[in-house]
């Protein structure tokens, strides 16, 4: 074994040695050689404005601002189809009643002119391809793509989907809290054993269409008619791996995982309370990811500002989570994978140009 990949089996941090802050200091500048990519955010819950519950236009600011001084280059700023119906807990979130005729629709149209706000308000970059991304990097502008949590919005309608293409979603994750016609999720008695028919014909217009398939939140069948279903890879874009001391519906087993690996796909590590208990926790979940699908599936996906206690709750901490996955001995190449490069992959391969 030469000099070179000795230092990479020990971590390219592992030059600086052990101080922490010192990693910390390098990330910096490792945040300015690869692009750091979220999975799925709500910065501010900016798609509640609106509401009596939204926290006014300081809160999006402030993670944006976030974001920025993090070191962020992009994401996936997420409207959430179901918001409607849901309230949150000490345990949670709860399902509270089903939407009447046509209120998905409408609700979903009111969020997406919300996300148009926010990003000429906050004077972010609105992105539909890496391309795009790329030339608002080059310009250090922080960049967002848009996508919708749940496909409720759709209301069984296929032409709704080409409705949110034009208005520049990218990606559609297809079930959420609410039981929706397109298939079962992790924390509702199974409805189609899978997906629906509907469910699969959207994924496969999808892959027309050039959006990317979300498997978030969907039950293992789901998970599994879905891949056979596309052609493309797809996203699991926030969640952890079960454990006995951890376990929780919305975690995923190895073989759930290894289901969106096997696409070419991605799982955007979770920093949720389910899962973690410390940032450290949130470190080691990232690395049994890893170990459970290769280094080429794991990427970020935060769920910032709609998750539950979570331990990655400010991009300040992005640095840090960078910093700490070179500290258990991953290459600069292979956290540059997680920190974005395994995500714009997908992204590249998906999107249309």
């Amino acid at each position: 074994m030469n000099r070179r990949h000795a230092l990479q089996r020990l971590g390219f941090f592992s030059l600086l040695g052990p101080s922490l802050a010192a990693q910390t200091r390098e990330s910096a500048g490792f945040l300015h050689r690869h692009p750091a990519f979220d999975l799925h955010c709500h910065p501010g819950m900016f798609l509640q404005r609106g509401a009596a519950e939204y926290a006014g236009d300081q809160a999006p600011a402030k993670t944006i601002s976030e974001m920025r001084e993090g070191g962020l280059a992009a994401g996936f700023f997420s409207v959430v189809a179901d918001a409607r119906l849901l309230s949150r807990d000490a345990k949670g979130i709860a399902v509270n009643r089903a939407f009447a005729a046509g209120e998905a629709w409408a609700d979903c149209e009111r969020q997406l002119t919300t996300f148009d706000d926010l990003v000429k308000r906050e004077k972010i970059g609105f992105a539909t391809s890496v391309r795009q991304m790329e030339a608002f990097r080059k310009r250090g502008q922080l960049a967002a793509f848009l996508s919708c949590e749940g496909g409720d919005c759709l209301e069984g309608n296929l032409g709704r989907l080409e409705q949110i293409y034009q208005r520049g979603v990218r990606s559609l994750q297809l079930v959420h809290y609410a039981q929706n016609t397109l298939g079962d999720l992790q924390t509702q008695p199974p409805a189609y054993n899978g997906l629906s028919g509907f469910g699969r014909d959207v994924v496969r217009r999808m892959n027309r269409l050039g959006m990317v398939v979300d498997a978030a939140h969907a039950a293992f069948a789901a998970v599994k008619a879905t891949v056979d279903s596309t052609s493309a890879p797809i996203l699991l874009s926030h969640s952890h791996l079960q454990s006995e001391s951890s376990p929780h519906p919305r975690l995923i087993t190895v073989e759930h995982a290894r289901l969106v690996a096997s696409t070419g796909g991605v799982i955007g590590a979770w920093p949720s309370g389910f899962a973690n208990r410390t940032f450290a926790d949130f470190v080691d979940q990232t690395m049994r990811l890893v170990d459970a699908v290769g280094v080429d599936h794991v990427g970020l996906g935060t769920d910032m500002d709609g998750n539950f206690q979570p331990v990655f709750s400010s991009y300040r901490q992005l640095p840090d989570w960078i910093a700490a996955l070179g500290a258990k001995g991953l290459s600069e190449g292979d956290v540059a994978k997680i920190a974005g490069g395994n995500a714009l992959r997908v992204l590249k391969q998906v999107l249309k140009a």
